[in-house]
């Protein structure tokens, strides 16, 4: 559309240390814009507040931070797992679940795990035996879920979130048990023919996947480009705990209602690889419903 100029990424596995770095490599690059996804929900807003003094456009990405003058920008994560946290416990009814966590103190994870832990509160027949984290990570996952399974072989369920439900499920068929537990899974490609390998040989194998989209990234972009342009956000548009968030909602839910048809675009007909997340971004159009 020609309203920007080069794009500059700084993007690698780092710590609070290194991302503080990187934001001020961009300050230093005198960018218009930042879009930051917070590794620690506090440890950026210094930072980050200095970027808003300087007079860059602030953009959080799927964290809620309290920095001032940073705009929030991404699910609702609470309400993200509180959606497969309510289908699952509400198949469950009683039995006994672990939990397998994200990155422990990571701000996504906390929201989520609250979410859980809300939803578990109205089912006090469902007993949580355990809690490990995944760390986010398939191959953590599948060893989490292994060794629950080793020492709880009569496990009724188990909740999760994004790869790790790949990692858990392969746990899971690798103990070739006589009844596969309630779990949750994940809207990527790779696990979307997990699930249907599984229909083969357990017909009446049931799951949910809420897509974690990462088009929220995206729409972020775009709001950042209309608040260059001058346009100010509606009150309306902003909430969260700070008030400066602005939620996108998950641009789809896989339930076995849709998982056909699901399955049909994204692996049949669509071809994507495994590696991808279902996904949505909104258009420039749709991102104007935030503005005044």
């Amino acid at each position: 559309m020609g309203l920007t100029e080069p794009l500059v990424i700084e993007s690698e596995n780092t710590d609070v240390a290194g991302q503080i770095q990187q934001i001020e490599t961009l300050m230093n690059q005198n960018v218009d814009a930042m879009l930051v996804n917070p590794g620690d929900a506090v440890a950026l807003n210094q930072i980050l507040e200095e970027a808003v003094d300087a007079g860059i456009v602030v953009i959080s990405i799927d964290q809620e931070i309290e920095a001032e003058g940073v705009i929030n920008v991404g699910h609702n994560q609470k309400e993200w797992a509180k959606t497969s946290a309510s289908w699952w416990a509400e198949k469950l009814q009683e039995g006994d679940v672990v939990l397998i966590e994200g990155f422990i103190g990571h701000p996504a994870n906390a929201f989520r795990m609250s979410g859980v832990d809300e939803v578990l509160e109205n089912y006090p027949d469902i007993n949580v035996l355990a809690s490990e984290s995944g760390k986010w990570d398939e191959a953590t996952g599948q060893q989490v879920m292994a060794d629950f399974l080793a020492a709880y072989p009569d496990l009724d369920g188990y909740w999760t979130q994004d790869g790790m439900a790949i990692g858990a499920l392969q746990a899971v068929l690798a103990a070739d048990l006589d009844e596969l537990p309630v779990g949750v899974g994940e809207g990527r490609v790779k696990f979307l023919k997990l699930w249907h390998d599984v229909l083969q040989d357990h017909p009446d194998y049931e799951t949910i996947a809420v897509a974690n989209a990462p088009g929220v990234a995206a729409t972020g972009l775009r709001i950042a480009v209309e608040m260059l342009q001058g346009k100010e956000l509606k009150e309306s548009a902003l909430g969260g705990q700070f008030g400066t968030t602005v939620y996108i909602e998950p641009p789809i839910v896989v339930t076995p209602d849709n998982f056909e048809e699901i399955y049909n675009e994204y692996v049949v007909e669509g071809d994507y690889p495994d590696s991808y997340l279902l996904d949505g971004i909104l258009s420039m159009e749709e991102v104007q419903e935030f503005f005044k």
